[in-house]
Protein backbone atom coordinates (compact mmCIF):
# COMPACT_ATOMS: atom_id res chain seq x y z
CA UNK A 1 0.00 0.00 0.00
CA UNK A 2 2.98 2.31 0.48
CA UNK A 3 3.64 2.48 -3.27
CA UNK A 4 0.06 3.47 -4.13
CA UNK A 5 0.10 5.94 -1.23
CA UNK A 6 3.07 7.81 -2.72
CA UNK A 7 1.32 8.10 -6.09
CA UNK A 8 -1.86 9.67 -4.76
CA UNK A 9 -2.59 13.41 -4.79
CA UNK A 10 -1.86 14.95 -1.39
CA UNK A 11 -3.38 18.20 -0.13
CA UNK A 12 -1.96 20.10 2.84
CA UNK A 13 -5.36 21.56 3.76
CA UNK A 14 -8.15 19.49 2.18
CA UNK A 15 -11.75 20.70 2.66
CA UNK A 16 -12.64 17.35 4.23
CA UNK A 17 -15.28 17.32 6.97
CA UNK A 18 -16.08 13.61 7.32
CA UNK A 19 -14.74 10.17 6.42
CA UNK A 20 -16.83 7.02 6.81
CA UNK A 21 -15.67 3.43 6.30
CA UNK A 22 -18.50 0.92 6.22
CA UNK A 23 -19.11 -2.81 5.77
CA UNK A 24 -22.50 -4.30 4.94
CA UNK A 25 -23.00 -7.95 5.82
CA UNK A 26 -25.67 -10.63 6.00
CA UNK A 27 -28.14 -9.70 8.74
CA UNK A 28 -27.51 -10.95 12.29
CA UNK A 29 -30.99 -11.40 13.84
CA UNK A 30 -29.52 -12.33 17.22
CA UNK A 31 -27.91 -8.88 17.52
CA UNK A 32 -30.68 -7.14 19.42
CA UNK A 33 -30.70 -4.05 21.65
CA UNK A 34 -29.52 -5.88 24.82
CA UNK A 35 -26.57 -7.37 22.94
CA UNK A 36 -25.66 -3.99 21.43
CA UNK A 37 -25.80 -2.55 24.95
CA UNK A 38 -23.38 -5.22 26.11
CA UNK A 39 -21.11 -4.34 23.19
CA UNK A 40 -21.19 -0.66 24.15
CA UNK A 41 -19.96 -1.54 27.63
CA UNK A 42 -16.77 -2.81 25.95
CA UNK A 43 -16.38 0.44 23.94
CA UNK A 44 -17.51 2.79 26.70
CA UNK A 45 -14.07 3.99 27.82
CA UNK A 46 -13.38 5.51 24.38
CA UNK A 47 -16.98 6.18 23.34
CA UNK A 48 -18.92 7.26 26.44
CA UNK A 49 -21.91 8.72 24.55
CA UNK A 50 -24.66 7.00 22.58
CA UNK A 51 -27.39 7.90 20.10
CA UNK A 52 -30.08 5.90 18.32
CA UNK A 53 -30.99 6.37 14.65
CA UNK A 54 -33.11 4.69 12.01
CA UNK A 55 -31.24 1.78 10.37
CA UNK A 56 -29.84 2.37 6.90
CA UNK A 57 -31.22 0.20 4.11
CA UNK A 58 -28.74 -2.18 2.46
CA UNK A 59 -27.42 -0.74 -0.81
CA UNK A 60 -25.88 -3.18 -3.26
CA UNK A 61 -24.08 -2.11 -6.44
CA UNK A 62 -25.36 -3.97 -9.50
CA UNK A 63 -23.37 -3.92 -12.75
CA UNK A 64 -25.80 -5.82 -14.93
CA UNK A 65 -27.06 -2.54 -16.40
CA UNK A 66 -26.33 1.17 -15.80
CA UNK A 67 -28.87 1.81 -13.06
CA UNK A 68 -28.80 3.28 -9.60
CA UNK A 69 -27.57 1.02 -6.80
CA UNK A 70 -30.11 -1.58 -5.76
CA UNK A 71 -31.69 -0.97 -2.37
CA UNK A 72 -32.67 -4.21 -0.67
CA UNK A 73 -35.46 -4.35 1.86
CA UNK A 74 -35.39 -7.06 4.47
CA UNK A 75 -38.77 -8.39 5.61
CA UNK A 76 -38.67 -9.98 9.02
CA UNK A 77 -40.85 -10.62 12.05
CA UNK A 78 -37.99 -9.41 14.24
CA UNK A 79 -38.78 -5.97 15.79
CA UNK A 80 -36.90 -3.03 14.29
CA UNK A 81 -33.50 -2.66 15.94
CA UNK A 82 -32.11 0.90 15.84
CA UNK A 83 -28.77 1.92 14.40
CA UNK A 84 -26.71 2.67 17.49
CA UNK A 85 -23.97 5.26 17.60
CA UNK A 86 -21.07 5.14 20.07
CA UNK A 87 -19.39 8.58 20.21
CA UNK A 88 -16.33 10.06 21.86
CA UNK A 89 -16.76 13.15 24.06
CA UNK A 90 -15.92 15.54 21.23
CA UNK A 91 -18.30 13.83 18.79
CA UNK A 92 -15.50 13.70 16.25
CA UNK A 93 -15.21 9.90 16.18
CA UNK A 94 -17.96 7.32 16.27
CA UNK A 95 -18.86 3.71 15.66
CA UNK A 96 -22.22 2.81 14.12
CA UNK A 97 -23.76 -0.63 14.66
CA UNK A 98 -26.88 -2.15 13.14
CA UNK A 99 -28.03 -5.68 12.26
CA UNK A 100 -26.34 -5.66 8.85
CA UNK A 101 -23.79 -2.84 8.86
CA UNK A 102 -20.70 -1.61 10.73
CA UNK A 103 -19.39 1.92 10.18
CA UNK A 104 -16.45 3.88 11.58
CA UNK A 105 -16.47 7.69 11.19
CA UNK A 106 -14.21 10.66 11.68
CA UNK A 107 -15.91 14.08 11.63
CA UNK A 108 -14.68 17.65 11.73
CA UNK A 109 -16.63 19.13 14.64
CA UNK A 110 -14.67 22.32 15.28
CA UNK A 111 -13.19 24.58 12.62
CA UNK A 112 -9.74 24.05 14.16
CA UNK A 113 -9.97 20.25 13.90
CA UNK A 114 -7.33 18.79 11.59
CA UNK A 115 -7.97 15.71 9.47
CA UNK A 116 -5.90 12.93 11.11
CA UNK A 117 -5.28 11.34 7.69
CA UNK A 118 -6.52 8.13 6.15
CA UNK A 119 -4.03 5.78 7.81
CA UNK A 120 -5.35 6.78 11.23
CA UNK A 121 -9.03 6.39 10.26
CA UNK A 122 -8.24 3.04 8.63
CA UNK A 123 -6.36 1.76 11.69
CA UNK A 124 -9.27 2.71 13.96
CA UNK A 125 -11.70 0.95 11.64
CA UNK A 126 -9.58 -2.22 11.70
CA UNK A 127 -9.26 -2.15 15.49
CA UNK A 128 -12.96 -1.62 16.15
CA UNK A 129 -14.25 -3.92 13.40
CA UNK A 130 -12.04 -6.79 14.57
CA UNK A 131 -13.25 -6.21 18.12
CA UNK A 132 -16.85 -6.26 16.89
CA UNK A 133 -16.26 -9.57 15.08
CA UNK A 134 -14.62 -11.03 18.20
CA UNK A 135 -17.58 -9.94 20.33
CA UNK A 136 -20.04 -11.63 17.98
CA UNK A 137 -18.06 -14.85 18.14
CA UNK A 138 -17.69 -14.77 21.94
CA UNK A 139 -21.41 -14.15 22.46
CA UNK A 140 -22.39 -16.70 19.75
CA UNK A 141 -24.31 -14.02 17.83
CA UNK A 142 -23.12 -15.01 14.36
CA UNK A 143 -20.22 -14.59 11.96
CA UNK A 144 -19.72 -11.59 9.69
CA UNK A 145 -20.25 -12.42 6.01
CA UNK A 146 -19.43 -9.16 4.18
CA UNK A 147 -21.34 -8.38 1.00
CA UNK A 148 -20.49 -4.70 0.33
CA UNK A 149 -17.78 -2.25 1.36
CA UNK A 150 -18.09 1.52 1.25
CA UNK A 151 -15.84 4.53 1.70
CA UNK A 152 -17.28 8.05 1.78
CA UNK A 153 -15.57 11.44 1.91
CA UNK A 154 -17.63 14.59 2.54
CA UNK A 155 -16.06 17.94 1.67
CA UNK A 156 -17.32 21.42 2.52
CA UNK A 157 -15.79 23.62 -0.18
CA UNK A 158 -15.74 27.15 1.19
CA UNK A 159 -15.80 30.31 -0.91
CA UNK A 160 -12.52 32.11 -1.59
CA UNK A 161 -11.36 35.41 -3.07
CA UNK A 162 -11.89 33.80 -6.49
CA UNK A 163 -15.51 32.76 -6.00
CA UNK A 164 -18.27 33.79 -3.58
CA UNK A 165 -21.52 32.91 -5.39
CA UNK A 166 -23.07 29.56 -6.22
CA UNK A 167 -23.34 30.70 -9.81
CA UNK A 168 -19.54 30.42 -9.99
CA UNK A 169 -19.58 26.64 -9.72
CA UNK A 170 -17.31 26.48 -12.77
CA UNK A 171 -14.49 27.90 -10.63
CA UNK A 172 -14.82 24.89 -8.32
CA UNK A 173 -15.68 22.02 -10.67
CA UNK A 174 -13.39 21.34 -13.60
CA UNK A 175 -16.10 19.09 -15.04
CA UNK A 176 -18.68 21.92 -15.16
CA UNK A 177 -19.50 22.62 -18.80
CA UNK A 178 -23.13 23.63 -19.34
CA UNK A 179 -22.51 24.51 -22.99
CA UNK A 180 -24.54 27.06 -24.93
CA UNK A 181 -27.79 27.68 -23.10
CA UNK A 182 -29.01 30.84 -24.80
CA UNK A 183 -29.98 34.20 -23.36
CA UNK A 184 -32.87 32.87 -21.27
CA UNK A 185 -30.61 30.58 -19.21
CA UNK A 186 -27.45 32.66 -19.28
CA UNK A 187 -27.92 34.16 -15.80
CA UNK A 188 -27.05 31.06 -13.80
CA UNK A 189 -27.93 31.37 -10.10
CA UNK A 190 -26.73 28.02 -8.85
CA UNK A 191 -25.92 24.49 -9.95
CA UNK A 192 -25.55 20.94 -8.69
CA UNK A 193 -23.92 17.91 -10.25
CA UNK A 194 -24.28 14.17 -9.60
CA UNK A 195 -22.34 11.55 -11.54
CA UNK A 196 -21.55 7.87 -11.14
CA UNK A 197 -18.63 5.99 -12.66
CA UNK A 198 -18.05 2.24 -13.08
CA UNK A 199 -14.54 1.15 -12.12
CA UNK A 200 -13.14 -1.96 -13.81
CA UNK A 201 -10.29 -4.31 -13.03
CA UNK A 202 -7.38 -4.90 -15.41
CA UNK A 203 -9.44 -7.77 -16.83
CA UNK A 204 -12.32 -5.42 -17.63
CA UNK A 205 -14.64 -6.70 -14.91
CA UNK A 206 -16.59 -4.09 -12.88
CA UNK A 207 -15.36 -3.97 -9.29
CA UNK A 208 -16.76 -0.72 -7.90
CA UNK A 209 -18.91 2.29 -8.58
CA UNK A 210 -17.77 5.82 -7.71
CA UNK A 211 -20.53 8.31 -6.89
CA UNK A 212 -19.78 12.05 -6.90
CA UNK A 213 -22.37 14.64 -5.95
CA UNK A 214 -21.91 18.38 -5.47
CA UNK A 215 -24.65 20.68 -4.23
CA UNK A 216 -24.86 24.30 -3.05
CA UNK A 217 -25.31 25.10 0.63
CA UNK A 218 -24.51 27.78 3.19
CA UNK A 219 -22.07 27.55 6.07
CA UNK A 220 -23.78 27.21 9.45
CA UNK A 221 -21.08 29.36 11.06
CA UNK A 222 -21.30 32.48 8.89
CA UNK A 223 -23.97 31.78 6.26
CA UNK A 224 -21.43 32.06 3.46
CA UNK A 225 -21.94 30.00 0.27
CA UNK A 226 -20.25 26.62 0.14
CA UNK A 227 -20.45 23.52 -2.02
CA UNK A 228 -20.89 20.16 -0.31
CA UNK A 229 -19.19 17.39 -2.25
CA UNK A 230 -19.88 13.77 -1.31
CA UNK A 231 -17.72 11.10 -2.95
CA UNK A 232 -18.52 7.44 -2.26
CA UNK A 233 -16.84 4.28 -3.55
CA UNK A 234 -18.87 1.10 -3.09
CA UNK A 235 -18.55 -2.52 -4.16
CA UNK A 236 -18.08 -6.10 -3.04
CA UNK A 237 -15.08 -7.10 -0.88
CA UNK A 238 -12.23 -8.63 -2.85
CA UNK A 239 -12.61 -11.80 -0.78
CA UNK A 240 -14.61 -13.00 2.23
CA UNK A 241 -12.13 -11.91 4.90
CA UNK A 242 -10.90 -8.82 6.70
CA UNK A 243 -8.08 -8.68 4.14
CA UNK A 244 -10.64 -8.69 1.33
CA UNK A 245 -12.61 -5.93 3.02
CA UNK A 246 -9.50 -3.80 3.53
CA UNK A 247 -8.40 -4.46 -0.04
CA UNK A 248 -11.58 -2.86 -1.35
CA UNK A 249 -11.50 -0.04 1.20
CA UNK A 250 -7.94 0.91 0.22
CA UNK A 251 -8.90 0.81 -3.46
CA UNK A 252 -12.03 2.86 -2.76
CA UNK A 253 -10.03 5.51 -0.98
CA UNK A 254 -7.60 5.72 -3.94
CA UNK A 255 -10.53 6.19 -6.32
CA UNK A 256 -11.98 8.95 -4.15
CA UNK A 257 -8.73 10.91 -3.87
CA UNK A 258 -8.01 10.61 -7.59
CA UNK A 259 -11.61 11.47 -8.44
CA UNK A 260 -11.60 14.52 -6.18
CA UNK A 261 -8.54 15.93 -7.90
CA UNK A 262 -9.99 15.21 -11.34
CA UNK A 263 -13.31 16.97 -10.82
CA UNK A 264 -11.96 20.10 -9.10
CA UNK A 265 -10.11 23.04 -10.64
CA UNK A 266 -6.42 23.91 -10.57
CA UNK A 267 -7.28 27.16 -8.78
CA UNK A 268 -8.88 25.25 -5.90
CA UNK A 269 -5.93 22.86 -5.80
CA UNK A 270 -3.74 25.87 -4.99
CA UNK A 271 -6.09 26.90 -2.19
CA UNK A 272 -5.95 23.42 -0.66
CA UNK A 273 -2.16 23.17 -1.05
CA UNK A 274 -1.77 20.34 -3.54
CA UNK A 275 1.74 18.89 -3.16
CA UNK A 276 3.56 18.29 -6.41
Amino acid sequence: MADSESRLPDFENPPLTEVAISVQFESLPALQVPQIGLLWSKFRDRFPNTEQHTPLDPVIESFEQPVHPKIQFEISNVPLVPRCWFLNDAGSELVQIQLNRFTRNWRKVDKSDLYPRYQYVRSQFVQDFEYFCSFLETEALGIIKPIQCEVSYINNIESTKDWNKHSEIGKVLAMWNPGKVGNLLSNLESGRVATQHVVRSSDGDPIARLHISTQPAFSAADNQPIFVMNITARGAPFEQSIQGVLGFIDKGRELIVQGFKSVTTLEMHKVWGLKE
